[in-house]
């Protein structure tokens, strides 16, 4: 590996074609990448979702959406969507690309893409020899020899070109527009400038990823019941009729503004709120770059996902299948989820509101 080379690099694409919770997680790596290459511009090769986070990323320089047919989808690609992908990647002349993938994924595909695109040099983590599909490559250690946090995972890879950053926290940046919108939006609803709440994300892309909406309504009343906080819910148009099922069922005042708001928003929603509780799911990684205390109903999916560098409260019942890597619950029960006491949860809120109160009062 020539750290000359790469050190003479200018035009950096950075890949990872998942969606906005993987991202953020790869954010502290871009400022890795920014700082050490102070003068290059960095663009970033993504999903839909990975997009729209984009404009909120300081060290985003530009953004390309791609479908990668090796990607899970929604929608099948275009047919003659990798030979319009490769032609216009190399119509960027880029002098790098950086392929930045989770464990259980092959970097080869994007890899073969750039390598096509006539991108020089090219790094990523893999399993198995690339030849000359990578100019530099790090030999996989996961899951054989350990398991790290996505976030670590990524800055390793960056470092072995001995970069670094002055922090690792995630990025996420709220336009000052989106505070005001906001603002308004909560008024509108009876609650003050001044007045602490609790922001729940219910929904998660995943259903094994999902605690149960009878369970959230339990948390909703206990929360209420203990902090008189109004509680403010959030989630995506496709989840509307989930978030309406519960907020009938709840018998106290909850305040919604699931599908009103754009992703600036929810971040500026994340940024006013006491507290966060959420899913393992993008806003809960938006929630820990924004710094806002998290109360995270963690799936036990996989343990790579957990939040980063954020005051937070992981909430999962122990199971024998823990880290089975599925999006639905193989066995069925669901129970790291569906077996998590909603009065954890309120402990939990309350322990965060407590701790901030505190920290607030010191400074």
């Amino acid at each position: 590996m020539s750290h000359a080379q790469w050190q003479q690099a200018r035009r950096i694409l950075c890949i990872r074609l998942d969606s906005l919770g993987d991202v953020l997680m790869c954010t502290p790596a871009m400022r890795a990448i920014k700082q050490s290459l102070p003068n290059c511009t960095l663009t970033l090769l993504t999903s839909a979702s990975g997009a729209a986070a984009a404009p909120y990323i300081e060290d985003v320089d530009a953004v390309i959406e791609y479908a990668a047919p090796w990607m899970k989808a929604e929608v099948t690609p275009a047919g003659d969507a990798d030979a319009f992908m490769i032609e216009l990647l190399s119509e960027r002349n880029f002098d790098a690309a950086i392929i930045l993938t989770s464990f259980s994924q092959s970097a080869l595909p994007a890899a073969l893409l750039c390598y096509l695109a006539g991108i020089p040099l090219r790094l990523a983590h893999c399993r198995e020899n690339p030849y000359h599909l990578l100019s530099d490559w790090i030999a996989d250690p996961e899951p054989a020899a350990l398991i790290r946090h996505e976030v670590r995972r990524q800055l390793d890879l960056v470092a072995q070109l001995g970069w670094s950053a002055d922090h690792a926290r995630l990025s996420f940046s709220v336009p000052p527009g989106d505070h005001a919108d906001v603002r308004s939006r909560l008024l509108a609803h009876g609650i003050s400038e001044r007045q602490p709440f609790i922001l729940m994300h219910t929904g998660a892309s995943a259903p094994s990823r999902r605690y149960p909406p009878a369970l959230w309504i339990e948390v909703i009343q206990g929360v209420r019941r203990q902090t008189g906080c109004p509680v403010v819910l959030t989630g995506d148009v496709h989840e509307l009729g989930l978030i309406e099922q519960i907020k009938r069922a709840c018998a106290v005042k909850v305040v919604s503004l699931a599908g009103e708001l754009d992703l600036g928003q929810l971040g500026a929603a994340i940024e006013l709120a006491c507290v966060v509780v959420a899913n393992n799911t993008g806003p809960a990684h938006m929630a820990a770059a924004i710094g806002t205390p998290l109360a995270e109903l963690y799936a036990l999916t996989n343990p790579q996902h957990t939040p980063w560098q954020v005051e937070s409260r992981l909430l999962f019942h122990d199971v024998p299948c823990r880290f089975c890597y599925q999006s639905a619950c193989p066995e069925g029960h669901h129970d790291c989820l569906g077996k998590v006491p909603p009065e954890r949860v309120v402990e939990a809120v309350c322990s965060l509101l407590a701790a901030r109160t505190l920290q607030q009062a010191r400074s």
